[in-house]
């Protein structure tokens, strides 16, 4: 597949150049950022470590009109095997503060390039509770809060209290503070991900409730029994398709006789038909094809076609 070129322009690069140095890399491989582990390269790759250095970057890209992709954990994405031409900013933006307020309700704060489970564990240690289904969620708390992510029936339009968001409107760049309703959530979406607004998240609060390290450990660990049972091992997106109203993506695709069928080393799991499973060297092309063939099966056997839970990214 040829490669075309980049979207940004000679100035957009100099001025990132000038901004962030040898940050700023050039021709990065893209598919070890991933949980499938597949993709090909991004022109230009920025990997920022703080809440303050994804705003800085986000701010020129706006002020710039630079093009540009945001990539967490790199879960819920497929990466075309063409790469990326618009600029991928890589947030591991990680810091995590728990503060334990007396008489009230204790608050952890997060920067959106923290590893939801990770908080979700770390809550557990201190005898948290509320954050007990995002065990072996493997995105970032931003890339939760914009997807609206949700396991054993919670999600984050229940756990997200204030978030802090850079908000581009009418030209002008704001950092303002949202609420779960101003994400204006529906199933695994939100006003960001509908792209009804230019915002990024840079960190998210969440408020828990007392309990013990043991009450909490022991529902996470229920929970990962649960989720072991149901969903495979290996290298995989997540959820492929959204779960239709009443029923189930996977018993669907396992009606229709989808389950175990391969294309490449990509295979739709026997144990879960929702997750596609790279064996190894998947490609994302043949990962689209498998999406396909579910897609065309599906809605010739129920008159229903699966809508994509996940996101595409790059050159299609």
């Amino acid at each position: 597949m040829n490669k075309k070129d980049s979207l940004l322009t000679r100035a957009q690069i100099q001025a990132l150049r000038s901004s962030f140095g040898e940050d700023l890399a050039q021709d990065a491989p893209v598919a070890k950022y991933t949980t499938m582990r597949v993709g090909g390269e991004a022109d230009f790759l920025l990997n920022v470590t703080t809440s303050a250095g994804l705003e800085k970057a986000v701010r020129l890209c706006w002020t710039e009109e630079i093009p540009f992709i945001l990539l967490g954990a790199g879960s819920n994405v497929l990466i075309s095997d063409a790469g990326i031409r618009e600029l991928v900013i890589l947030n591991r933006a990680k810091k995590v503060e728990f503060r334990d307020r007396k008489d009230e309700k204790p608050l952890i704060w997060a920067e959106s390039g923290a590893g939801l489970g990770s908080v979700a564990r770390r809550a557990a240690n201190r005898g948290w509770s509320g954050l007990e289904w995002a065990e072996g969620i493997p995105g970032t708390v931003g890339g939760a809060a914009v997807n609206n992510a949700g396991a054993f029936g919670s999600d984050m339009a229940e756990d997200v209290h204030m978030a802090e968001i850079l908000h581009l409107d009418n030209q002008e760049i704001r950092r303002v503070q949202w609420s779960a309703e101003d994400f204006a959530y529906d199933y695994r979406t939100s006003l960001i991900k509908r792209k009804e607004v230019d915002a990024v998240v840079l960190a998210v609060e969440f408020i828990l409730e007392r309990s013990t390290p043991e009450e909490v450990k022991k529902t996470m660990s229920e929970i990962t029994k649960q989720r072991r049972t149901k969903q495979p091992p290996g290298s995989s997106i997540g959820s492929m398709f959204k779960n239709p109203l009443d029923d189930y993506a996977g018993r669907l695709i396992e009606r229709a006789g989808l389950k175990g069928t391969r294309r490449g080393d990509v295979e739709i799991s026997p144990q879960h038909a929702n997750f596609f499973i790279n064996h190894g060297d998947a490609t994302a092309d043949e990962v689209q094809a498998l999406i396909k063939l579910v897609q065309q099966v599906v809605e010739e056997k129920f008159d229903l076609r699966l809508d994509l839970e996940i996101e595409l990214i790059g050159e299609w």
